[in-house]
């Protein structure tokens, strides 16, 4: 019953004539899919294309103006608090007491940069918390906007977990 579903098919007498089509006779997931047009932003739609690039940076290469000590002392405790929401999946502590945040800044405009790093540069979670913190950060009253760098200077160590971290996983 299987079999003929294993069976190598014998190659067509003719060549395609474009890589799509090659691309296309060899497996057929690899064939181009129509799709609808998608509304540009206007109310009503999305704009996939802008997912496609990269993130806006200001003239200068800088995320984030200079910053701003009134505003980074403001907003620190609540940017704190929402990155004290996010959780290593592998790790039973939030990620500000495993010690992975480095540094938060604000600047005039209230945007936020936050630095940090992961446990390991193999780290499974690499796209995923630096995306949560992001997401947190940005949704918080008052931030305008939210940059995460992920930074491998100083190398994390389990010295940099907080005493509550190191307690509630029986690191004494």
């Amino acid at each position: 019953m299987f079999s003929s579903l294993f069976k190598k098919s014998e190659p067509a007498a003719t060549t395609p004539a474009t890589p799509a089509a090659a691309a296309s006779a060899e497996n057929p997931l690899a064939a181009p899919v129509d799709t609808p047009d998608v509304p540009q932003p206007d109310g009503h739609g999305l704009d996939v294309g802008a997912l496609l690039e990269p993130p806006a940076t200001p003239a200068g290469g800088s995320q984030i103006g200079p910053k701003d000590d009134a505003r980074t002392a403001e907003l620190t405790p609540r940017v704190v608090e929402a990155i004290s929401t996010v959780f290593d999946p592998e790790i039973p502590v939030n990620i500000y007491e495993l010690g992975l945040i480095y540094k938060i800044e604000a600047d005039a405009e209230s945007r936020v940069k936050v630095e940090m790093t992961l446990t390991s540069p193999a780290c499974p979670s690499a796209q995923q918390l630096p995306s949560e913190v992001r997401y947190k950060v940005k949704a918080l009253e008052g931030v305008t906007d939210a940059f995460v760098d992920v930074v491998w200077e100083p190398t994390w160590t389990k010295d940099l977990m907080s005493e509550e971290a190191r307690m509630s996983l029986g690191m004494f």
